[in-house]
């Protein structure tokens, strides 16, 4: 029989969880309690909040004798994020469901994070319909508003449990048996200005053999390629598309973060680099723009998206972080310079084609590539032009080979 843990403060919503305990075990699936809160439980949990402070070094009566809410919160936390993926890897639990507000969705969800991927995870939480970007991280948890706080049983909160339970339960009880087949998986990042080249590469590598995984480089489609490529989910990757650095760099909305081209190459996974979208920083709607930058290129997307061009300093600035990230490489790494364009609209006659600043992103790259460590190749067509794409995959394919990686 499935077994689904319930995690959360049982001394201050001891009555909630044990509500959605008898509603869980009603569907026919046991369930597993773990209580993170820093006082006595309403009832007597599987793990106790003794244990979750032991698997962070501290002691539960001394935490609950200092009387800080902030430091509890951070021990507890850490103790469930060490303590429940040793809990699942010993089997006591297939999917896993908490309640609770800002403190304890701040102490559940980094627990929710390290499990693995696949595992059910719902937290429903009074913060779930706002920025959860803190709480989900790269991970597959499920973020379900409590439209009312996690306090008592009343006409809302008591459909909102019922949803909650139904859905943790249905998503652990019920299986799909059917198997995809198993082929070596390759990531590519792609904007929608990059659009036709990844379309290219997708259908001649699944021609190949190979399974494509596309992440839009959004920020977070760049943290969770760069989570999952450390994981070790990926056989080679097509990272052709690494705008998220625009808005590192100039202070866009779609960074994804400082250790962004990093995982690939430390992790020796064969990868082919390239500059597509360097063009772009991304904001809001046009009155979100910072006024610094009222007089630059801008162009609007769409009503909430507007894209400024990158200027002369700031792709000479790009050049030096793109090489700096791939001299550190460990494995196959190969950077292609599309010469006449990095997007779209970067190319003769569109709003953001500028070949002073191209210029200027190539030669630094040019200047700055470790040679020894960097394959450097160079092509006179756009990014989206398909002899470009089909070199980038074609170029992977031989990196995977020569590092004597199972291809089909």
């Amino acid at each position: 029989m499935k077994t689904i843990a319930i995690v959360g403060t049982f001394d201050s919503k001891g009555t909630e969880y044990a509500y959605v305990r008898e509603i869980i075990q009603g569907l026919g699936v046991n369930t597993f309690t773990i209580h993170c809160g820093v006082f006595e439980p309403l009832f007597v949990p599987d793990v106790s909040n003794e244990d979750v402070a032991k698997a962070a070094g501290a002691d539960i009566k001394e935490i609950a004798a200092q009387k800080d809410r902030s430091l509890a919160t951070e021990i507890l936390a850490k103790g469930m994020k060490n303590l429940v993926p040793q809990l699942y890897a010993e089997g006591k639990f297939d999917g896993i469901i908490s309640f609770g507000g800002t403190g304890g969705t701040a102490i559940v969800t980094p627990a929710m994070r390290a499990l693995p991927i696949g595992v059910p995870k719902i937290m429903v939480s009074t913060v779930a319909s706002g920025n959860t970007a803190q709480y989900v991280g790269t991970s597959d948890v499920i973020m379900y508003p409590s439209i009312v706080d996690v306090a008592g049983i009343n006409s809302i909160s008591n459909k909102i449990f019922i949803n909650a339970a139904f859905a943790i339960v249905g998503m652990v009880k019920f299986e799909y048996t059917h198997k995809i087949e198993k082929k070596p998986l390759i990531a590519a990042t792609m904007f929608g200005v990059t659009t036709p080249c990844i379309n290219y590469v997708r259908e001649y590598l699944e021609k190949e053999g190979f399974e494509v995984i596309i992440f839009h480089a959004t920020g977070t489609g760049g943290k969770t390629m760069e989570t999952l490529i450390e994981s070790g989910f990926f056989d080679g990757v097509l990272d052709l598309t690494t705008t998220e650095w625009c808005d590192e760099l100039v202070g866009g909305v779609l960074n994804a973060g400082p250790h962004r081209l990093e995982a690939a190459g430390r992790c020796k996974i064969p990868q082919v680099v390239s500059t597509g979208a360097l063009d772009m920083v991304n904001f809001a709607g046009i009155e979100s723009v910072p006024k610094e930058f009222q007089g630059r290129n801008l162009y609007k997307h769409n009503p909430t998206v507007t894209l400024m061009r990158t200027n002369i300093e700031e792709n000479r600035q790009l050049g030096l972080i793109l090489s700096e990230k791939l001299n550190r490489s460990k494995s196959a790494t190969v950077l292609m310079l599309p010469l006449r364009g990095v997007s779209m609209i970067d190319v003769k006659g569109q709003p953001f084609y500028g070949a002073d600043e191209d210029e200027m992103l190539f030669s630094t790259l040019r200047e700055q590539i470790d040679r020894e460590v960097v394959e450097l190749i160079e092509m006179d067509c756009d990014i989206n032009d398909q002899k470009f794409a089909i070199a980038a995959a074609q170029k992977l394919v031989e990196l995977m080979k020569n590092n004597n990686k199972e291809v089909v």
